[in-house]
């Protein structure tokens, strides 16, 4: 989650269009995941490519969507609505992956997604925000709880290092055509925008892959909910890097959220310590 926030503001400041970065940077990934591959003695199968398919598409557009949004609103906005999603992955966990959802967790959840909106609320009055960029961040979340649950299933078949290769293939195959119908995406990067384009390989791309090794490891509902503290971490390192300013609502919310996900990660770690005992 830590570097994920990082990420968002990365994109932020990053001299290129949020497509355009997208449909690069995921490509670039590709390149680097394919070379460390080969270097570990790894090879992908087709089974591999199938089976991590539905999660490389919804990443894919999610990146391009998310991009976008982050380019044309704040970065609290973007991060907060992005992590609005554990009100839709409590669901998909319970009804599709057997978790059972109790009472204090929905509560804690609500005061946490309460406190993320707060940082929304907070920046609303900024120059930076902007409409069409929290409806498509809106969008870009609605997506990215598909990617959160498909990668989570496609994981229980496919190894970490495999799975996100082949979510690099097919996310890239699922961006070219909108590449190919906005032909400025196609220009390829000059010196500069490729270190922009690496830096995100780097480490928001690091995030996937740690992700998606602990999908194995972790509930679903607790990763969701986890996403809860991006938009107070990317708060502030977008006021440290960009000069974006942080009112005091947003204050309250970023503490709210990371009280709220203190009390989360303490109780379900504890009943983790309980089960394995």
């Amino acid at each position: 989650m830590i570097v994920w926030s990082v990420g968002n503001v990365i994109v932020k400041g990053a001299p290129m269009l949020g497509l355009r970065l997208a449909f690069w940077r995921v490509g670039a990934a590709l390149v680097l995941y394919l070379i460390l591959l080969s270097f570990a003695r790894r090879r992908l199968t087709v089974q591999h490519l199938v089976k991590s398919a539905p999660a490389g598409v919804a990443l894919g557009l999610y990146t391009a969507l998310f991009f976008s949004a982050i380019k044309l609103t704040t970065i609290a906005n973007a991060a907060v609505i992005g992590s609005m999603q554990p009100l839709i992955l409590l669901w998909i966990s319970s009804r599709y992956f057997g978790e059972k959802i109790g009472k204090w967790l929905i509560g804690m959840t609500l005061v946490a997604v309460a406190g993320a909106a707060a940082v929304v609320f907070g920046s609303s009055g900024q120059p930076q925000w902007s409409l069409e960029g929290d409806a498509l961040a809106v969008v870009a979340m609605l997506v990215f709880a598909a990617y959160f649950a498909l990668a989570k299933r496609g994981r229980r078949s496919v190894p970490a290092f495999e799975f996100q290769t082949s979510v690099w293939i097919t996310g890239w195959l699922a961006l070219l055509p909108v590449a190919l119908f906005d032909r400025s995406t196609l220009v390829v990067p000059d010196a500069v925008q490729w270190r922009w384009v690496f830096l995100m390989v780097l480490v928001p791309g690091t995030g996937h892959l740690l992700m998606n090794w602990a999908h194995s490891h972790i509930r679903l509902s607790t990763s969701s909910i986890l996403t809860l503290a991006t938009p107070a971490i990317s708060v502030v390192v977008a006021a440290l890097w960009l000069g974006e300013t942080i009112g005091g609502l947003q204050i309250i919310g970023i503490s709210i959220v990371m009280v709220s996900l203190g009390l989360i990660i303490e109780r379900q770690s504890s009943k983790g310590s309980v089960a394995e005992a």
